[in-house]
């Protein structure tokens, strides 16, 4: 397809990189409100034991009625970086272009150059799924690799009483409530979540990985 040619020449440069399995709800205001804004990144293996399954939420802190207008920005790519080698340089990467209304999967492929800016593998394994639309039911995607894939608009799984911390730090309590109140109830974020072979990226050892959120240059 002429489109996704032009899609795969496109070269990204970092604005965001969110590192390790933490929360960062609100951004600098260049990216705050867009799907660069990166809340959470989660990694875990999946109930395949066999499969790695990488998780990336942008886009936080939406109201139900501003979640079904919200959408995955065309100039913006999500990258899954995966270190296999404990030197803290992406072996592989994962590449998310959402283009009209789906989101296309690169990888994971060894890239050819590290750090900032990135350039898309027209030969990587591709996936593609259509984005799930808000109340929707969840469209999942797969390819003959074994991948799976999705991206849509999800509750925002991450819990925390700022409230209570706000008292902490205060000096005003000795510590949470069990279970407290959940700041974010009620709010959504845009999900990109992709599931992986562990073949595709080595059996064993330990990884490091994180993600960014890169522009179109």
């Amino acid at each position: 397809m002429k489109k996704n040619k032009i899609l795969l020449v496109t070269v990204f440069a970092a604005i965001i990189g969110l590192i390790t399995i933490a929360a960062d709800h609100i951004d600098a205001p260049a990216v705050s409100g867009t799907s660069a804004d990166i809340t959470d990144f989660y990694a875990f293996q999946g109930e395949n034991t066999s499969n790695l399954v990488f998780v990336a939420n942008v886009q936080g802190l939406l109201s139900p009625s501003a979640t079904a207008s919200a959408s995955f920005d065309e100039n913006v790519m999500v990258e899954f970086n995966i270190d296999t080698n404990q030197d803290n340089v992406e072996d592989f990467v994962i590449q998310a272009i959402p283009r009209d209304g789906k989101m296309y999967f690169f990888g994971p492929f060894t890239p050819s150059v590290t750090g900032l800016n990135s350039t898309v593998n027209e030969n990587a394994t591709m996936g593609e799924v259509a984005i799930t639309s808000y109340n929707a039911s969840a469209v999942i995607g797969s390819n003959s690799s074994g991948m799976k894939f999705f991206a849509g608009p999800r509750d925002d799984p991450f819990f925390m009483d700022f409230a209570r911390y706000g008292e902490i730090i205060g000096g005003n309590a000795s510590g949470f409530n069990n279970p407290g109140s959940d700041t974010f109830a009620g709010t959504n974020v845009l999900s990109i979540v992709v599931e992986v072979p562990k073949s595709m990226i080595g059996t064993s050892g330990t990884i490091n990985t994180w993600v960014e959120a890169k522009s179109k240059q």
